[in-house]
């Protein structure tokens, strides 16, 4: 089975079977049937892809209902490491983070329901992450927490004192602080 548990419910990762032979390798990333067949009906509607060079912090990032987005995340060149923090009103995990390195050697996605925040470190010199998006991007519904919260205590695998982090970024609240409307609902 291509998909593995977190211990977060919803949030799941993505092994795909890479079939490698002396010319390079193939795999398919992304395929509907896959998913549907292991339960996960999803229509993405939008890919998103993003460059970025070692220390740049991104994150962390969602937007509110009704515009709320489950996300297909993956490293395409280099290294990241994805984090993702459970936000969804009455979860068991609430307020959990999990973190997991993606990169283009390991070939793994982590897909992120609705009801999280997410945000990633570049741990290699380099590093291009694409993800998909089953809804449209509404900038009027964004949202997002500082990736510094001390309630959290993500660690970053990175020197956070030379981190590149967006003035949009380092304005977040923390969790405590910041507004939301997801409401967990059991599977």
């Amino acid at each position: 089975m291509p998909f593995k548990e977190t211990g977060i419910p919803g949030l799941v990762i993505f092994e795909p079977k890479v079939f490698p032979d002396e010319r390079g390798y193939f795999f398919e990333s992304y395929n509907y049937n896959t998913f549907k067949d292991a339960g996960i009906d999803i229509k993405f509607v939008q890919d998103n892809q993003a460059r970025s060079t070692y220390g740049v912090l991104r994150g962390l990032h969602f937007q509110m209902e009704p515009y709320a987005q489950t996300k297909l995340i993956r490293a395409i060149e280099g290294s990241i490491l994805d984090v993702v923090v459970d936000i969804r009103e009455g979860s068991p995990t609430y307020g959990k983070s999990f973190s997991i390195e993606l990169s283009a050697d390991n070939k793994l996605q982590l897909l992120v329901p609705k009801g999280f925040a997410h945000g990633y470190s570049v741990l290699s010199e380099t590093a291009e992450v694409m993800y998909k998006c089953d809804n449209f991007y509404n900038k009027a519904s964004e949202g997002g927490i500082i990736f510094n919260d001390p309630s959290l205590a993500i660690d970053w695998k990175i020197d956070l004192s030379k981190a590149q982090v967006s003035e949009k970024d380092l304005k977040l609240p923390t969790l405590a602080d910041c507004k939301h409307n997801f409401v967990y609902k059991a599977q």
